[in-house]
Order: structure tokens, then sequence, then C-alpha cells
């Protein structure tokens, strides 16, 4: 999705370079460090989109909350600004699970400075024909959908940027 987003901005005339960070299977464990990495680049904005590994792995959320903190800290201190997504979990993980889980967001994304997309899979997180075999991890048409979801909040955010 980072691309379809970067393509979109780029066809209205935003001239934008959107850095994919990401790792497959990644955790918040490893948060911090690759935020200290992608520092050395300079970016104005952070798009942070981890936890679900957390969450599907049964990670104490105290501790995926503290990881997400401290990298949202890192990220404030070098006045980068946030985009936070919201992450969910199967309902198979329990009601309390579930629940502490995405408390863990909306706590975070009370955060003054910290913008919040309530859920990064909306529309898509449970519906098989946009999701891989595995039932989890987006296919190209549910990318296309996810680039609608984060595409408002990353134009507004380069937007006030400006």
């Amino acid at each position: 999705f980072p691309a379809l987003v970067s393509e979109r901005l780029q066809s209205e005339g935003l001239s934008v370079e959107i850095v994919n960070a990401s790792v497959s299977g990644s955790t918040t464990a490893s948060a911090i460090k690759r935020l200290k990495w992608q520092l050395k680049g300079k970016p104005d904005v952070l798009f942070l989109a981890l936890g679900a590994n957390d969450g599907l792995r049964g990670f104490d959320v105290k501790v995926t909350e503290k990881n997400l903190s401290e990298t949202i800290d890192l990220a404030r201190k070098n006045e980068i600004p946030v985009i936070l997504a919201g992450m969910k979990l199967p309902t198979n993980y329990g009601q309390t699970y579930r629940k502490g889980f995405e408390e863990v967001f909306k706590k975070l994304g009370r955060r003054s400075g910290v913008t919040l997309i309530p859920f990064l899979l909306e529309g898509v997180g449970g519906v098989k024909k946009l999701n891989l075999s595995d039932g989890i991890h987006p296919n190209e048409e549910g990318h296309k959908v996810i680039s609608q979801t984060v595409y408002p909040f990353v134009k507004k955010e380069i937007e006030v940027r400006k």
C-alpha cells in the first residue's frame, strides 16, 4: 500500500518520497532501532504501523505499548509528526486480550501530536477475498483498500507540513 499512496499523491502533483521500511514479521521490539536508522534520512513524517505481530504472538500489551511509546517519543524528540496505524486482532484471541491490545493504540492516539488511523485493515481484515490464503495478510486488492484508508491521513500531514 505505500507505493499506491505514493502514486496517488504524485498524481496530484505532490512531490513526495515514501520510504517503505517495513520488515515482514517484525514486532514492536525492533521499532526504536529501526527508527534510529531511518532518522539518518531525515524523514518528514513517521507512519508507524507495528504491533499486529505482537498481538498475534500474544505478547504482553504493556510491552507493546512501551515499545510504541518510546518510538513515538523519539520521533517527537526529532520533531517528526507521527501517524499511528491502529491494529485489531481476530476474535479467537479472547475478549480481554483483544480489548487490552486495541486500547494500546487508542491510548497512544490520544497523545498530543499523534494522528491515529483507528484500524489499518478497515474493510480488509476478515474479508476473505481481500486476503491471502493465510487469512491475515492482505492481497493486492486488499492493499488497494488499505491505501484508500491511509491516503487522507498522509495527505493531510503533508499539507500541514508545507
